[in-house]
């Protein structure tokens, strides 16, 4: 952590700030550790989030988990976009624990990376450990890198998705995802 205290401070000395009024003095540390937490996912495997937690069902029916919040830094410009991720999969003799998809969601969420990257690595990692029979993963969120720099574009969104197995073959699995993630 004392290198990224010291990139801070760095910072605050290059834009021209005084560390040391009372404000700031304590900034560096305070902003190190807030950086450590925000990508926290590098520090996380798919097996320790998981904890064991996928279960043989007899299910098959479609299981969807929606408005999970998210939040993360984009790598181009190490600014927030925040929204939701909503994740559908089939199951195939196994479910996953509920609280896993949200704690998978947010080990990649708290990386570096673009929105596209996420929603893609969200859906892999759901479909390697339910193996079933496919995986769905819409998500939604404002950057702002956009609104706050550059375009300016204080109401702009983006949404992506990522669509594996029958969600990606079967027009009818990937409709009734969709129009449940609307509701």
């Amino acid at each position: 952590m004392s290198n990224i205290k010291t990139a801070y401070e760095t910072i605050l000395d290059e834009i021209g700030e005084d560390r040391q009024r009372d404000g700031l003095r304590d900034t560096p540390a305070r902003a190190a550790k807030a950086m450590q937490f925000l990508t926290h996912g590098y520090d996380q495997t798919l097996e320790e989030v998981l904890n064991n937690a996928i279960f043989e069902s007899d299910s098959d029916e479609m299981v969807i988990v929606r408005n999970i919040e998210m939040y993360s830094l984009c790598e181009h410009h190490m600014l927030p976009f925040i929204g939701k991720c909503h994740v559908a999969y089939l199951p195939s003799g196994r479910v996953i624990g509920l609280s896993k998809i949200a704690r998978i969601v947010d080990m990649y969420a708290r990386r570096l990376q673009i929105q596209e990257n996420l929603t893609k690595q969200i859906a892999d990692a759901v479909n390697s450990v339910t193996n079933g029979l496919g995986v769905g993963v819409v998500v939604e969120a404002q950057h702002m890198c956009m609104m706050m720099r550059g375009v300016g574009k204080q109401n702009s969104s983006m949404t992506t998705s990522a669509m594996l197995g029958r969600f990606r073959s079967d027009i009818n699995t990937r409709s009734e995802f969709l129009s449940l993630v609307k509701g």
